[in-house]
Parts: C-alpha cells; sequence; structure tokens
C-alpha cells in the first residue's frame, strides 16, 4: 500500500505543535494517515457496493465498511490532537479501530474474488489494523 501524499502535512503540523509528540511527529503522521486513508477506502467501498447489482448480498460488507469508516474517522482526528492528550482514551480508541478494521477486513475478504474494491478495502484495512495495534502497544 502507498503512503499517504498527506503524510508530510500531517507530520508538519505535528511537529509545529507547542506540545511535544509523543514517540515523534513522523511516526505519528503515518499513522493517522493510514488511519484516515482507511477511513477514506471504507467509505468508498460501501458505496461501490451500493451500486453492485446484488446489493443484499453486501449489506453486512456495507454495515461493516460504514462502521470502520466512522471510527477510523474519529481515531484519526482523536490522534491528531495533543494538547492534554489522554493516553487511555487513545489507547481504546487504537483498539476499537483495530478491532474494526478486522472484522471489516475479513468481511471485505469474503467479496475480494467478485468485487476489487472489497480486495482493496480489505488491504487498506488490514494495514490499518497492524498500524492501530502497534501504536496502542506503545502508548
Amino acid at each position: 500500500m502507498e503512503l499517504s501524499q498527506d503524510q508530510p502535512m500531517i507530520a508538519g503540523m505535528l511537529r509545529s505543535h507547542p506540545q511535544p509528540v509523543q514517540g515523534g511527529a513522523d511516526r505519528l503522521a503515518q499513522a493517522v494517515s493510514a488511519i484516515a486513508t482507511c477511513a477514506t477506502v471504507c467509505t468508498s467501498c460501501a458505496d461501490a457496493c451500493l451500486a453492485e447489482p446484488h446489493v443484499q448480498n453486501l449489506t453486512r460488507c456495507i454495515r461493516l465498511n460504514l462502521d470502520c469508516a466512522d471510527i477510523c474517522a474519529t481515531a484519526a482526528r482523536v490522534l491528531a490532537r495533543m494538547t492534554q492528550v489522554d493516553t487511555a482514551i487513545q489507547r481504546d480508541l487504537l483498539r476499537a479501530c483495530a478491532a474494526a478494521c478486522q472484522a471489516c477486513g475479513q468481511e471485505c475478504e469474503s467479496h475480494a474474488q467478485m468485487h476489487e474494491h472489497c480486495r482493496l478495502c480489505a488491504e487498506a484495512c488490514r494495514h490499518c489494523e497492524q498500524v492501530c495495534a502497534e501504536l496502542a502497544r506503545t502508548l
């Protein structure tokens, strides 16, 4: 999976913040970028599923796509905030994000042979799950 072009901008914002970034701005920027990318990919996959001719077979996939997208988007926003960080909340949110990515990735993988958008979504979810789990362990 390619790195986001937004990552340098995110890292610059984190480096410019008056509060120090635990673990380094570049590392956190990579995580925020991967999580935000997963949110976008999941939203797009849900939309593509809705356009499929047998949409009724993709109801669970759509639901998990949308849940994962919402959780990832929230996680990315919370992680980008540096003022008076509550690491317990961040850790719990990262664990929830990893769980949502695991469930969504598994469901999308079951449709991957038939739908390229599901294959790509499963890939993004697996990557995001790893990023979230790793960051949660280091907080």
